[in-house]
């Protein structure tokens, strides 16, 4: 691979990455709810969530996908049905956004690390749609006659490294405003806005069709 192939990918990912998903209103909303640090967990889990997703690409799952319509259909309504779900949690509360964390005694608590990590992780994994982004992607840029393993690991490396910073600069960006965003009149529109956008990122998922060959 070399470094032309290895410039055009950047592009191509950076593009991709800065365009607005789920992982992107869930970095922005745990960053409102509970600090930026806390949207950094959040940001990693959907990083190893993209490395599956790369690897399952690399291993053919993006080809069986395409070809079992089942198969596609399952992962599809499975990803949707979890994002359905983040999304009525956050349309059915009737605090603002702030309100869960504060204690009597005024102090904050927040979501372990752990459950941030997992919640960004699955909804990542389960997205057939990255896998078919992956699996489209990774062989424009591949060198066939050359090792696959170094070329996968740095392309992924490239891909996990760009999100990272993509989701980190949503969530500092977020942090900024936070102070308007979380008024309490204001901050249960925004719970509503993060719900409905989840909700339409599972419905997206689900007017999904598998690739005719």
């Amino acid at each position: 691979m070399d470094l032309h192939s290895i410039l055009a990918f950047i592009l191509v990912a950076a593009i991709a990455i800065a365009s607005p998903g789920p992982a992107t209103v869930m970095a922005i909303n745990n960053s409102l709810a509970y600090g930026p640090r806390y949207a950094v967990w959040s940001s990693l889990g959907n990083a190893c969530g993209l490395f599956c997703l790369s690897a399952a690409a690399m291993s053919g799952l993006g080809a069986l996908l395409a070809s079992s319509e089942w198969m596609f259909n399952a992962v599809k309504v499975l990803g949707a049905g979890y994002l359905f779900y983040l999304g009525a949690r956050q349309l059915l509360t009737r605090q603002p956004i702030l309100a869960q964390q504060i204690q009597p005694d005024g102090t904050v608590q927040a979501p372990s690390r752990k459950k941030l990590y997992k919640s960004a992780f699955l909804t990542a994994a389960t997205n057939p749609k990255a896998t078919m982004f992956f699996t489209a992607l990774f062989p424009q840029f591949i060198d066939q006659g050359a090792a696959l393993l170094p070329q996968f690991l740095l392309l992924t490396s490239i891909f996990m490294g760009l999100s990272l910073v993509s989701l980190s600069l949503y969530a500092a960006a977020a942090a900024q405003v936070k102070g308007l965003l979380t008024r309490p009149a204001f901050s249960i529109w925004i719970s509503r806005l993060v719900g409905s956008t989840f909700i339409g990122f599972g419905a997206a998922i689900l007017a999904m069709r598998r690739p005719v060959s």
